[in-house]
């Protein structure tokens, strides 16, 4: 078939899905430590769980800066030097004496992390034909989801022998040896065009590109994505404990558990992309995205097991990643010839979603409670899909 990849695609979509995976091995490793860290570094629960905001909120900030960088410098470069940093920066952070060390060690990881995905997908832009793109970025997805839901496993699995500390220490280790990895064995790939460097021509690109209906288009959705779906996820754990669902820090297992099922919807969606794409074309795969993702939030509102919560997270992760790919894929046609800037406000609207997604969240929970607040999240979602299957 036209839209088979071949043995050097693979390979190439293999070195740069393991440096995904190292790059984002350390995403949300502190997560599960969160308790232990307060009880180390005498500080509040509260703030000790800045720390993910420190690494989200660099992450984003910098994708305005590395975008053009990349198109000018050459992607491939700037993410082989950002997996560096990560493993310089990550193997450091084992060594912070006070939580405002380690709030800065993560803020940089952060910074330098927002170097690897965001290039990787203009990357593969770069690479692939468009009947070809959603496939290859399915694929690319499932190794960044890899590296976020292993580094939650590690630390609940490493907690105990090896500490905040050594887990850490870890995922630095990982990223090193692929960055080592990337050393010795080369992306290979098509050669990338280049271009000089310069600021205001930057601004101007930025410009240009949101003056594009399209353009504006898909990231609004992302970041509404961002809001309604990542949103939800700080809420789960109270969530299920008001409705008597885990009890007490069963709670918080039954929400991580739901989390997990989420990123694994992504590996489902990986597998049966190209049947559905073929079956189904890109405009209704979202169409049904959006209604599985819809009947999904909509179900966890009212459940009252655990169990079918959990399915739901999976089924979540199947509609949302049938929406998030296909956002991906068009947004690398929105401007072929400033890719990595394209990518980059991509993914700075993406996270922006996520910053504010459990404070809007959290006012809807105030305002019509927690069954309420999902109800609404579901319609967006499908109204959402709506939209975006309906255009082109």
């Amino acid at each position: 078939m036209a839209n088979d990849l071949t043995s050097a695609q693979l390979r190439f979509l293999v070195l740069l899905g393991l440096t995904n995976l190292a790059g984002t091995l350390s995403i949300r490793v502190t997560d599960p430590f969160i308790a232990v860290l307060a009880e180390e570094f005498a500080a509040t629960p509260d703030r000790t769980a800045l720390l993910a905001t420190a690494f989200a909120v660099p992450f984003a900030l910098v994708q305005p800066i590395l975008g053009p960088v990349g198109d000018a410098l050459g992607k491939r470069r700037i993410i082989r030097f950002a997996l560096f940093l990560v493993a310089c920066f990550a193997l450091l952070a084992p060594f912070a004496r006070s939580l405002d060390e380690l709030m800065l060690l993560r803020a940089v990881t952060g910074m330098a992390a927002g170097g690897i995905m965001p290039l990787s997908i203009a990357t593969v832009g770069d690479a692939f034909p468009l009947g070809q793109r959603q496939v290859a970025l399915s694929k690319l997805v499932a190794f960044g989801i890899a590296g976020q839901v292993g580094g939650g496993a590690l630390a609940g699995l490493l907690a105990g022998s090896l500490g905040w500390r050594g887990v850490l220490g870890l995922c630095g280790a990982v990223a090193l040896l692929a960055s080592v990895l990337l050393c010795f064995v080369p992306m290979g790939g098509p050669p990338e065009q280049r271009q000089r460097f310069e600021p205001l021509g930057a601004v101007s690109r930025y410009r240009a590109i949101l003056k594009l209906p399209a353009a504006r288009l898909l990231y609004a959705s992302v970041m509404i994505e961002g809001i309604l779906i990542f949103g939800i996820f700080p809420w789960l754990a109270p969530m299920l404990q008001a409705r008597g669902i885990g009890g007490g820090g069963g709670a918080i297992v039954e929400a991580g558990l739901t989390v997990a099922a989420f990123g694994a919807g992504g590996f489902v969606y990986a597998a049966i992309v190209k049947a559905l794409l073929a079956r189904l074309g890109q405009g209704r795969m979202v169409f049904l995205g959006g209604g599985i993702a819809a009947l999904a939030l909509a179900g966890m509102a009212v459940v009252p097991r655990s169990g079918l919560f959990i399915g739901l997270g999976l089924a979540l992760g199947v509609g949302f990643y049938m929406i998030h790919n296909t956002i991906q894929t068009r947004v690398t046609e929105v401007a072929p010839e400033a890719r990595g800037s394209a990518v980059a406000l991509h993914a700075f609207h993406f996270y922006l979603g996520h910053s504010l997604g459990p404070v809007i969240i959290g006012l809807a929970i105030a305002w019509v409670g927690g069954g309420g607040a999902f109800a609404l999240a579901a319609v967006g979602i499908l109204l959402l899909a709506l939209k975006l299957g309906s255009s082109r």
